[in-house]
């Protein structure tokens, strides 16, 4: 029996996978069921843990599908049984959750896409049956790879516009400053080197902790060329 079973080997589950091996977690606890074959042997090997085709009994569970699978997901996990539930998929609620799982322990997570370099940030919500423990559990799941915050259910929503969509938002901002400079007379190359040190530069300036009206003032000096 699995310690933890990621159902779904895209993208989000192989960023958790990458993130729970390096914070030390035994790849013989662990599991991840991928309905491909050909995922199912590269996970196995990129990772060495076991590649499944159908999900086993296990400790807990985290659904990593695409949202339009959960419902059958969730209905093959609760037939092999399952102590908690971890929930990754954007905008499946509790409730819709809740007819798979009754009473299990249940907590709704809405990360992002950073997490694939351990950069993500992630909120957490759990059912009426989720207690500390449980909650602890998911922190400890999705704070290896990135940022972990609590909140109501009700604010996920939010959240998903906020940091789930937020990168994409990120990236339009680095298209446009690269095609700028290629407009102005730089290479494509040039821009895009430039923009991605200039973002990275920033978002660790952020990460510092300055208030971001403090760090752009400091940019924006009166009559500048910014200005």
């Amino acid at each position: 029996m699995a310690e933890v079973l990621i159902v779904g080997g895209g993208k989000m589950g192989e960023a958790l996978l990458g993130g729970l091996l390096a914070a030390g977690r035994d790849a013989d606890s662990m599991a991840v069921v991928e309905p491909i074959p050909e995922r199912r042997d590269e996970l196995a090997a990129m990772f060495g843990v076991r590649a499944l085709d159908a999900p086993e009994e296990s400790s807990g569970v985290i659904l990593a599908t695409k949202p339009d699978m959960i419902p059958a997901a969730a209905d093959a996990v609760a037939a092999v049984g399952v102590d908690r539930v971890l929930s990754v998929a954007a905008g499946v609620t509790l409730t819709t959750l809740a007819a798979s799982f009754g009473s299990t322990p249940t907590i709704r997570a809405m990360p992002n896409t950073p997490a694939l370099v351990r950069r993500g940030a992630a909120a957490v919500s759990g059912n009426a049956a989720a207690g500390p423990e449980d909650l602890q559990w998911a922190e400890d799941i999705l704070g290896s790879v990135g940022i972990v915050v609590r909140t109501s259910e009700r604010l996920l929503d939010a959240v998903t516009g906020l940091s789930g969509s937020g990168p994409a938002y990120v990236f339009l901002v680095a298209e446009a400053m690269i095609d700028a400079g290629v407009l102005v007379g730089l290479s494509r190359q040039v821009a895009t080197d430039l923009t991605v040190q200039t973002l990275l530069g920033a978002s660790t300036l952020l990460e510092q902790g300055r208030p971001p009206a403090e760090l752009r003032a400091d940019v924006t000096s009166p009559g500048g060329t910014t200005a």
